[in-house]
């Protein structure tokens, strides 16, 4: 399979991007406005490949703001830069002309084995989409970090790159692409400690500092923005299901976008009662099916000893 990337780096989207590059075949990485604004997302983008020697992959610009509402970002975890807590090399070139939708199409016609692995808000995804709906018929799958089983981070009820742009997200999950989402009921069981941070530093040389550097830079916002002890990582996990499927357990359900609820817009309701669990009863029976059919494979269990463990190896072979 070929893997196209659209993020918004972003410290945790930087590692997703690390992890693809190293196991995927990536064929680009397109940027969405999301932690920051679309030019310092560009721009960190660029910086992570130069750091890492990865000149290779195009990197293309798309998206400024949602589909619909105004931009929002999140300068109290990720900083003014979108990736501050450590100086990262300037990039020796610039992002290639063509906008980041045009590339997603581009490479779906291109490639009949195609992955997007979304990691920010999802209106690059949804403008695509709509611009071409075969798009979806050519696509093998779309993997996304976003959304929830349970409560957010933006709002009680809504994750943050679900509720940048609801609408998109609605667009996706109605796609009948194959989904796979990593909400924050599976990310926050992969939490970065002082001991992860220090694993990494101890592997020496300058891009392990630098990713330790960053993610105790994060780790310390986590604590003083949400009273959390570490950093959940959160968008690797949309792309480590795809180098070690082990690692994360998925489970089928339905899941919609709530898009007008006034303490709920951005939700994911996520419907698995499908699945027929113990003690699920209807006139006697068990399993009966209720709800829409399953559109989403979602995780619901990480091993987060396992996946530290691909991380720290992924990044001994920079």
């Amino acid at each position: 399979m070929r893997f196209l990337l659209d993020c918004d780096p972003g410290h945790d989207d930087m590692l997703a991007i690390l992890l693809a590059a190293q196991h995927l075949d990536v064929v680009a990485i397109t940027t969405v406005s999301g932690n920051q604004s679309l030019p310092k997302v560009t721009a960190n983008a660029l910086k992570i490949l130069e750091l890492a020697g990865l000149q290779e992959i195009p990197v293309a610009a798309g998206l400024a703001r949602p589909l619909v509402a105004e931009a929002r970002h999140a300068p109290e975890i990720h900083g003014e830069s979108g990736l501050d807590g450590a100086e990262l090399p300037e990039p020796r070139r610039a992002p290639i002309e063509e906008h980041a939708i045009d590339v997603i199409l581009q490479a779906s016609r291109r490639h009949d084995d195609l992955v997007l692995v979304a990691t920010g808000p999802l209106s690059n995804v949804a403008a695509a989409l709509v611009r071409d709906p075969p798009l979806a018929q050519r696509l093998v799958e779309i993997s996304l970090m976003g959304g929830s089983t349970a409560t957010g981070n933006a709002t009680p009820a809504a994750e943050f790159n679900i509720s940048c742009d609801p609408e998109a997200a609605d667009v996706v999950f109605r796609s009948g692409v194959p989904l796979r989402m990593f909400g924050l009921n599976v990310t926050h069981q992969v939490v970065a400690t002082a001991v992860e941070v220090a694993r990494i530093r101890e592997l020496g040389g300058r891009l392990a500092r630098t990713v330790a550097d960053l993610i105790e830079f994060v780790r310390a916002a986590n604590e003083r923005v949400f009273g959390a002890s570490g950093a959940a990582l959160h968008d690797p996990l949309a792309v480590a299901t795809f180098i070690a499927p082990e690692l994360i357990e998925l489970r089928e359900m339905h899941v919609a976008v709530e898009l007008h609820g006034a303490l709920t817009r951005g939700m994911t309701v996520c419907d698995d009662r499908r699945r027929g669990r113990a003690g699920d009863r209807i006139a006697g029976r068990e399993g009966v099916a209720r709800g829409a059919p399953p559109n989403c494979r979602v995780g619901v269990r990480a091993d987060a000893p396992g996946f530290f463990d691909l991380l720290v190896e992924t990044l001994a072979r920079y």
